[in-house]
């Protein structure tokens, strides 16, 4: 039981990673229509950043100004690359969301070499261990998944309270629609490349203790979270929060019963069979987008 523990507490700790970046996957394509698979070197950026502000500030400080730097690089993005874009095919802004990817990876590669950085526990250190129901835990898992919980529920509160919120559901309802009605649909694509932008960058400072952050990290993450997205249903940023989830488990749990090197096909083969039978995904429906929702 508690092994069994062990590996469902790994991988909802993973698996909040994943959902983090997939709603970050959700929010701009939601509102914008853009596939952004740069979302995964926000995450980088933000551990990075966090780490090198990290030895001239107090750890809360560098956290906040790592999300703020990536949270304005993302709105940088949207204004310098998309915003005179929009009649462009999908196929054209997933290619040209890759060739940030690339560049953006590029260039952490010459600010910070290819050695792996880690910021410090947030609370206790590497030796420190909580023991819950026979499992061994980092202290860490606990701030990765209250921050990642916390972030989730904010963001929520925000889509259904906020003007600005409202203003984002209003555009994933019916773009044409939320433009004659006044609605800044620019500034409004910007502010979803910024808050998506942010989260990844949040998701990267709280992992990076415990999950060590590098240059080329990115990639992976946002190939798994594109898969959480996908799976919990692409444009609802909550349902990524179950796709999220599913997809740390199944990786940590075929881990115990196949090899190591099997661990990414097993998340994939999983999401496949869920197309298969679902092809809008678990939680999404088969017409419109459903940010409205969220």
């Amino acid at each position: 039981m508690a092994e069994f523990f062990q590996y469902a507490l790994s991988g909802v700790t993973m698996g909040s990673i994943y959902a983090a970046v997939a709603v970050g996957f959700n929010l701009i394509y939601g509102t914008t229509g853009i596939l952004n698979f740069a979302q995964g070197e926000f995450v980088m950026l933000g551990g990075m950043i966090a780490v090198s502000l990290a030895a001239f500030m107090p750890l809360p400080l560098a956290v906040a100004a790592a999300m703020l730097i990536v949270a304005l690089c993302g709105g940088a993005l949207e204004i310098l690359f998309f915003r005179r874009l929009r009649s462009h095919s999908a196929l054209h802004m997933i290619v040209i969301t890759i060739g940030l990817s690339i560049v953006v990876r590029e260039a952490a590669l010459h600010v910070w070499d290819e050695s792996v950085r880690s910021l410090p526990y947030f609370t206790g250190n590497e030796c420190s261990s909580v023991h819950l129901a026979g499992a061994a835990l980092s202290p860490q898992v606990f701030w990765v998944l209250g921050t990642v919980g916390l972030a989730v529920l904010v963001l929520h509160t925000f889509f259904r309270y906020s003007l600005a919120g409202k203003a984002m559901r209003a555009c994933a309802s019916n773009y044409e629609a939320a433009m004659l009605v006044g609605i800044n649909t620019a500034n409004v694509r910007t502010l979803a490349f910024s808050v998506s932008a942010g989260l990844g960058a949040l998701a990267g400072c709280v992992i990076s203790p415990i999950g060590m952050t590098q240059y080329d990290m990115g990639t992976d993450l946002a190939i798994k979270g594109f898969a959480a997205a996908i799976l919990g249903g692409l444009g609802n940023p909550m349902a990524g929060v179950a796709g999220g989830l599913l997809v740390g488990l199944a990786e940590s749990y075929s881990v115990k019963f196949l090899p190591a090197a099997y661990k990414d096909a097993t998340a994939f083969a999983i999401l496949l069979l869920v197309l298969f039978v679902r092809p809008h995904g678990l939680f999404g429906r088969r017409q419109g987008s459903a940010v409205r929702e969220a």
